[in-house]
């Protein structure tokens, strides 16, 4: 690496959406506001899988050689889907392992926690989930739920990986700031 130090870094050239896709964001993408392109060769989000990484102000990147390339979030650093033997599977292919806490937004996302590792639930396995939910020790309705996002009356739990875990309630914006991470990371003072 010492041999490009000057190699600049890439700021909204690549994105992970809400469903766990690496989008690349060309120039016109970026402008428009739009998500990207959806990377699909295997060998190219291996590489950015195996290279996923954070630096000391949240900001999520993989590295490529002597560059660092910035990875815009929809949701959080991490997606995970359900898997029946692993539990629940990030995007990068690897187990989350055993849920440490679960959060509840106010649109109806799932966000789980282990550690330092914070992954929403993809869009596609919401109502699987959601259908575990009990609330006050009882199967809890979808209209239970909603009422116990609007006012957090009554203990909401998801039985999960043997244990049941309380749900807490958390507002979709305030994600980033609780968890240490950027949604879409800018260029520091040194970068």
């Amino acid at each position: 690496m010492a041999k490009w130090p000057n190699v600049p870094h890439c700021y909204g050239w690549l994105a992970l959406d809400a469903r766990g896709g690496w989008r690349m964001r060309d120039e016109t993408a970026q402008r428009a506001g739009a998500p990207g392109d959806r990377l699909t060769n295997p060998a190219l989000v291996g590489f950015i899988n195996r290279n996923y990484l954070h630096d000391e102000r949240g900001n999520w990147y993989f590295q490529n050689g002597p560059q660092r390339v910035y990875v815009n979030l929809e949701a959080t650093p991490f997606i995970a889907r359900t898997d029946p033997q692993q539990g629940l599977v990030l995007q990068t292919g690897q187990a989350l392992g055993e849920v440490e806490r679960v959060f509840l937004t106010e649109g109806g996302a799932l966000l789980f926690q282990r550690g330092d590792t914070v992954a929403q639930l993809d869009d596609r396995d919401v109502a699987q989930v959601l259908g575990a939910l009990e609330l006050d020790g009882q199967p809890a309705s979808d209209e239970a739920v909603m009422a116990w996002v609007d006012n957090g009356k009554g203990a909401l739990a998801l039985p999960w990986g043997g244990k049941r875990i309380g749900v807490e309630r958390i507002g979709a914006d305030e994600a980033p700031q609780r968890f240490g991470f950027a949604k879409a990371p800018q260029p520091g003072p040194h970068s």
